[in-house]
């Protein structure tokens, strides 16, 4: 048995408002899931075309290290 027939069976005997929970939290982890590529895709895109950039910094400006 796969698991998402493992979690259908399960829901299918809980009532109707544990399957509005259930439902309420696979919508949470949906958004969750699509707010985490969006600012992963934001970021680089952001900051495209930066790999390129010569830093104006170097080691010499370091304040500290840590080793």
């Amino acid at each position: 048995m796969s698991l998402e027939e493992k979690i259908i069976r399960h829901i299918q005997e809980l009532p109707e408002s544990k399957k509005a929970e259930v439902l309420d939290y696979v919508e949470y982890l949906k958004s969750k899931s699509e707010e985490t590529d969006w600012a992963a895709f934001s970021l680089s895109s952001a900051m495209g075309g930066m790999e390129n950039e010569e830093s104006p910094y170097s080691l010499a400006d370091i304040k500290e290290s840590f080793s």
